[in-house]
């Protein structure tokens, strides 16, 4: 490790130069270096496919040129970044999560479109997929969070309401999506007291590193990679979620001291997550290292 200091975003900068597709080079542009939004809405446009999703390995653990939930859950979050999750891109998305919702009128992880296209073999493939919290969440709190009104979200809302209340044992890929939902919920009240109980279910079950010198005392989660530890800053984003709530003043901090020190010699930030081939870790690290940066300057530490 590193470590960060005043040359922290021009180290950064090399390592996106160097390394980065170009969608997230033009998004480190916009992010830090003043870039307009144009060139990252035509930078994601290449994966953006006739039915309304996107593919094209956008998500980096699913290849393939097939549109998935997660891909286009990706998209949206690329273009809530650039405040344009609005308008006809938005009700052309809306369209296809409506196509592609299950029964319940939400979303599944994985559709088996993808059957026959490399992908991760921890997101099983199978022939009716459920619907789940882990896709449908951030979508849905996104959506809302940008006040778009569409009829999809009607009941893919009330999944995310059963599903967050049902929550008993999670982990930590489960909770972010939940408090990703939560975050942009309309209804404040409920969302505040349902993170409340998510708060206390992170803690009781050592969901999250709460001293960094000490990962070994906190569980790593079934199926998940040894060291594939979550921190209170993978759960609390921006000062503004809910999830800020769940951990101390001194906590957060000792989360963001070892966010910064785990930016590496070449400037980026590394993959926890099982890595199955070279091409994907490749393409998540600038990925890891742009949420880094993000997280850092909306806790105001400085980048240099």
């Amino acid at each position: 490790m590193a470590g960060t200091g005043a040359n922290t975003l021009a180290r950064a900068e090399q390592f996106i130069w160097l390394t980065a597709r170009v969608l997230e080079q033009r998004r480190f542009a916009h992010g830090f270096l003043g870039g307009g939004p144009d060139a990252v809405e035509t930078a994601l446009s290449a994966y953006l496919n006739e039915d309304g999703g996107y593919g094209h390995a956008l998500e980096p653990d699913l290849r393939g040129p097939v549109s998935q939930p997660l891909h286009t859950a990706h998209a949206l979050s690329v273009l809530d970044s650039i405040g344009r999750c609005d308008g006809q891109r938005v009700e052309r998305i809306c369209r296809y999560l409506t196509d592609v919702s299950t029964k319940e009128g939400a979303l599944p992880a994985l559709l088996p479109t993808q059957r026959g296209y490399p992908a991760a073999p921890f997101i099983p493939i199978v022939d009716d997929p459920p619907a789940e919290l882990l896709a449908t969440g951030p979508v849905v709190g996104l959506l809302h969070g940008n006040q778009v009104w569409h009829a999809w979200l009607f009941r893919a809302t009330d999944f995310c309401w059963s599903a967050v209340d049902a929550l008993e044992q999670s982990h930590p890929y489960e909770v972010e999506a939940a408090i990703a939902f939560l975050d942009g919920a309309p209804d404040r009240a409920r969302a505040e007291a349902a993170a409340d109980r998510l708060g206390r279910l992170v803690r009781e079950q050592g969901l999250a590193v709460l001293d960094p010198s000490r990962p070994a005392d906190y569980p790593v989660a079934t199926g998940y990679a040894p060291g594939e530890h979550h921190f209170p800053h993978d759960y609390a984003r921006t000062p503004g979620s809910l999830a800020r709530r769940w951990f101390t003043d001194e906590e957060l901090e000792r989360s963001l001291d070892h966010l910064a020190a785990e930016q590496q010699d070449d400037g980026g930030w590394p993959v926890t997550w099982r890595r199955w081939a070279p091409g994907t870790a490749l393409e998540g690290r600038p990925l890891v290292t742009l949420r880094a940066l993000e997280t850092l300057r909306s806790y105001g530490r400085p980048l240099g």
